[in-house]
């Protein structure tokens, strides 16, 4: 409309923004996932026998399947979910089986990848069902003493059963085996989150001052510390060493992230420390790890051969920057342990500092996206529990790379999706879920702000 040469226009109301979902980009990548790990799957084959594996059809079309299947739990149930976190299990899970493939077939009287194919199918069945059950990750909340008190349980279980390799995290029964550890980790992710989100105001502000750091009362932070020292006592009896430092490092990054004092990462490391110096010197077992880190090649001068830690130096020397290529390494001399602990060392050496820098960056990209959904969260209890999981990975992946590189004494522990471990590969699935639902929160959060 025009008035006396002016030109008035009438507001329009501003359409409404809805972020793309992304899930046909989900759908590519994980064609691309499926695909690689089928020609890891082949590439072993030719190497070792001049043929492609007559399993690789079924392979590719079990592992396709299972990855179909979850991607449609997230399409329907997740629908705005971040579209990296489901491909990145499914590549790491496919290369998991493809190098546990490769180690069979030097030790062809212990095959562990088709039982490790079922733990993946149970693990992939567990995480559409964490999809589809689980409509708000809020719920979780509520159980939080229930979930502490099933993780006790299942740390304390192993010690009613004999230890194994000088360790005592697995509970055995008719040739059955799993271990609860793995299980109880996800637990008290969930109750450290409820139970920091529940009195992150009086941990950051109530309490004396001392120097820098502004320390809770007792009242506040005595029961999760109560519950920490519980659980990592329980550990140390069991001698599960690596797990009682993650769990110390989960406990220290979720205070830290629930009271913004970045004193806490300084306690931390001093009790880190002192913890490990105590332990190292007074536990036989540790102690034993502890002068392999120092000396590794201390059995080779002694001239009893290399040990476990100075073979997978070896296998990663042996590697170079591209690798010998899938199938012609010698990692296998790295002894019972090849398949599990040191399943890092057969794809230094087979596929060299390229293909470890990959997988180094898929776990990053992991962990990125978890912390990602954390910080777009607006409730404290989805935070922090988006930042416990995504720390679990983290911090299971610098203590296993760590330890069989010689960064750090080695803990015995499954890196996540590649090693051998049927807990472990449940378990990660069921964070990768978790992952998924509480960025599928985020985005649609923020598409209800936007739209509103």
């Amino acid at each position: 409309m025009t008035n006396a040469g002016t030109t008035v226009t009438a507001d329009l109301p501003t359409p409404a923004v809805r972020l793309p979902r992304r899930r046909g980009i989900e759908l590519t990548l994980i064609v691309v996932a499926v695909l690689l790990s089928v020609y890891g799957y082949c590439a072993v084959g030719l190497a070792k026998n001049g043929t492609v594996p007559p399993g690789a059809a079924g392979y590719g079309a079990g592992l396709g399947v299972l990855a179909l299947l979850a991607h449609i739990a997230v399409r329907l149930r997740a629908p705005y979910a971040d579209p990296l976190l489901l491909p990145i299990g499914v590549l790491l899970n496919g290369l998991g089986l493809v190098l546990i493939y490769r180690l069979d077939l030097e030790t062809p009287g212990d095959r562990a990848a088709p039982t490790q194919l079922v733990w993946s199918t149970l693990g992939v069945t567990f995480f559409i069902v964490v999809v589809v059950a689980l409509r708000d990750h809020r719920v979780l909340q509520r159980y939080a003493y229930v979930c502490v008190a099933a993780a006790l349980v299942l740390l304390t279980l192993p010690v009613l059963f004999p230890a194994v390799n000088g360790a005592r995290i697995w509970i055995r029964i008719a040739g059955f085996s799993i271990q609860p550890g793995e299980f109880a980790k996800v637990l008290l992710a969930v109750f450290f989150a409820a139970y920091l989100a529940a009195n992150r105001n009086a941990l950051a502000y109530a309490g004396r001052r001392v120097w820098r750091l502004q320390l809770p009362t007792g009242r506040v932070l005595g029961p999760i510390v109560a519950i920490w020292l519980l659980s990592v006592g329980v550990l140390i009896l069991e001698r599960d060493l690596g797990t009682s430092l993650l769990f110390f490092g989960l406990f220290v990054t979720l205070l830290y992230v629930a009271t913004g004092r970045t004193g806490w990462f300084a306690v931390g490391l001093l009790l880190a420390a002192l913890g490990a110096v105590a332990v190292g010197r007074l536990e036989p077992h540790v102690h034993s790890r502890v002068l392999d880190w120092l000396h590794p090649f201390a059995s080779i001068d002694a001239g009893h051969g290399p040990n476990q830690l100075a073979q997978s130096l070896f296998a990663f020397a042996a590697g170079g920057m591209l690798g010998t290529g899938l199938g012609l390494g010698h990692s296998i001399l790295i002894g019972f342990a090849a398949k599990s602990d040191f399943i890092l060392a057969t794809a230094g050496e087979e596929l060299g500092l390229a293909g470890l820098s990959a997988i180094f960056i898929l776990y990053g990209l992991l962990v990125e996206r978890g912390y990602r959904a954390g910080l777009a969260l607006r409730d404290p209890f989805g935070r922090l529990l988006a930042v416990g999981l995504a720390s679990i990975v983290a911090l299971q992946v610098f203590v296993i790379a760590g330890g069989v590189t010689g960064l750090i004494p080695l803990t015995g522990m499954a890196m996540p999706f590649l090693a051998q471990g049927g807990s472990s590969v449940v378990t990660n699935w069921a964070i990768v879920a978790l992952l998924i639902r509480l960025s599928d929160s985020a985005r649609r959060q923020y598409d209800i702000e936007v739209a509103a």
